[in-house]
């Protein structure tokens, strides 16, 4: 958590703020943020910049810089991205400022630092970055067609919520999102992905598209902790529309009859509705 939709919100937030903005200045307090290279290659690498572009991969945030290099931003458990007047009280764990031209400033806000803030060469991603470069597709910036994903089930004997989890298939799924779009489509997590019948298939593939996108027209799913927020500090609202996680022990709001169940699939918590997933 943040997954896809959360990161996306936060990309158009991006969009709307900074893109287009000079970089005037930057601070960096807390170094473990930055521990993939350093303060000074932060500082430097931003400052007098232009951010020309915000893209996203996965839960990878991406803002192309006119200088040719780009700004990596990664949320993972706890971070935000803020935006707000210059002079603004920061909150607690605010350990990047960007200062811009129209007189905002730019926060990377993260209690946990299990964040990163990152300037790399785009070239050189496969050595600064390997992990961005082995991302599986984005079903929603790069698309996923139902060939790919059935070429994507059959050759792997898998556990549908593993595979489902696994950045390296598929980009931006997390917990959350896994156990909606399986709920969605009707399929245990258990359940092996070389042996689902096509309509099986369909009905995955129609369940990815249609959940995430639901997610981000709601702004993203933001839990009791309330660590996810958009740039101007709002939550999102689809955890409202939440099916099965976190509803352990309620009746199933899709069939009527089932309980929610919570079980332990590859080390994280799982919740479907044995009733409707079968």
């Amino acid at each position: 958590m943040p997954e896809l939709p959360e990161v996306e919100t936060v990309r158009r937030g991006l969009d709307r703020f900074a893109v287009g903005r000079r970089v005037e200045r930057v601070e960096v307090g807390r170094e473990r943020t930055v521990r993939r290279t350093s303060r000074r290659a932060v500082i430097d690498g931003l400052t007098d910049t232009t951010i020309t572009a915000a893209h996203r991969r996965g839960k990878y945030l991406l803002l192309p810089l006119d200088s040719g290099d780009e700004l990596m931003i990664h949320l993972r458990m706890s971070g935000q991205v803020l935006v707000a007047p210059a002079g603004t009280d920061r909150p607690p764990h605010t350990h990047v400022v960007a200062h811009l031209d129209d007189g905002n400033e730019l926060w990377f806000v993260d209690p946990r630092t299990f964040g990163e803030v990152v300037v790399f060469d785009p070239t050189n991603v496969e050595v600064e970055l390997p992990e961005l470069a082995r991302l599986g597709p984005d079903p929603i910036s790069d698309g996923l067609s139902l060939r790919e994903l059935r070429s994507l089930l059959r050759t792997r004997k898998r556990l549908l919520k593993p595979l489902l989890l696994d950045q390296h298939a598929i980009a931006g799924i997390g917990n959350i999102y896994a156990d909606e779009i399986l709920h969605a489509a009707r399929l245990r997590p258990d359940r092996l992905s070389d042996e689902l019948p096509t309509a099986a298939e369909r009905r995955l593939h129609g369940a990815i598209h249609e959940i995430l996108t639901r997610a981000i027209e709601a702004g993203g799913s933001t839990l009791g902790d309330a660590q996810y927020v958009d740039l101007l500090g709002e939550g999102g609202s689809y955890q409202d529309d939440h099916a099965v996680y976190g509803r352990a022990g309620e009746r199933c709001q899709t069939c009527g009859v089932g309980w929610i169940r919570r079980t332990v699939s590859a080390q994280r918590s799982t919740h479907f509705c044995p009733r409707c997933q079968r």
